[in-house]
């Protein structure tokens, strides 16, 4: 595949799950890929190896998108690296099981730091780097718009994600930048650890149309549509990769 032959792309959280697979599926594409990630510098940089194993280019950035200036880190490092980017996949977010009642501050600020304020301000930093026609790709879920589990703060997020999506779609949108969201189901990563157990699997597939455990490829090829020209006519929108999942 070559549709996104000579673009730059930045995944972050890409060390793991979702923005591996969605790094790998991009680079298959024809990009350059920008890996970042927080703590895990040992995958990283073995993603990075993959990737120019396969004959693509490929560099890797550390940045903590929970702290108040980690975006801005993260994008100085882009900086560094390129002139310009093509897409921005931004993926990396955190998750806590807990009800209302036992949901704390710290635990609550965390979410919102890394899942919502985090890709604000790393697209803010980035908008000089992105050229037109480029396309930013959020990570929303399907706890956005149904209750499952006891995730009410993470799903919070997520619901401010599919906002943020259509805000940011209107202003960019006289760029020609692109700006939307996926939003998987369960998808067999660390973060969904509870559908490795016999019993999460059959509440999962309770959920769903099609039985089966998503993967991250699965969200991956629709990361890398959403990136690709073959969506040139799709901004504001949130695409639901979720195996029909609570219908």
């Amino acid at each position: 595949m070559s549709a996104l032959k000579n673009k730059t792309a930045l995944v972050t959280g890409a060390s793991r799950g979702i923005g591996r697979a969605a790094a790998r599926a991009l680079a298959a594409a024809g990009a350059r890929i920008i890996v970042h990630y927080g703590q895990a510098a040992v995958e990283a940089e073995s993603l990075v190896a993959e990737i120019r194993t396969d004959g693509g280019q490929a560099d890797a950035v550390a940045a903590d998108l929970a702290a108040p200036d980690g975006a801005h880190t993260l994008a100085a490092r882009v900086r560094e690296l390129v002139g310009r980017l093509d897409v921005v996949v931004a993926n990396a977010g955190i998750s806590k099981a807990a009800t209302i009642e036992d949901t704390t501050v710290a635990d609550f600020d965390r979410l919102f730091a890394v899942n919502v304020r985090a890709p604000f301000f790393l697209v803010q930093q980035l908008l000089p780097l992105l050229g037109d026609g480029a396309s930013v790709i959020f990570v929303s879920s399907v706890l956005a718009r149904a209750v499952a589990g006891n995730l009410p703060a993470y799903a919070a997020t997520k619901g401010a994600i599919d906002t943020m999506v259509k805000h940011f779609a209107a202003a960019l949108g006289g760029r020609g930048i692109r700006v939307n969201a996926v939003a998987p189901g369960v998808i067999e990563t660390d973060m969904s650890h509870f559908a490795h157990t016999d019993e999460g699997r059959k509440y999962t597939l309770g959920m769903q149309a099609i039985q089966r455990i998503g993967q991250p490829d699965d969200v991956a090829d629709a990361v890398t549509f959403l990136a690709s020209d073959a969506a040139r006519w799709v901004t504001g929108d949130t695409l639901r990769v979720d195996g029909g999942t609570k219908l």
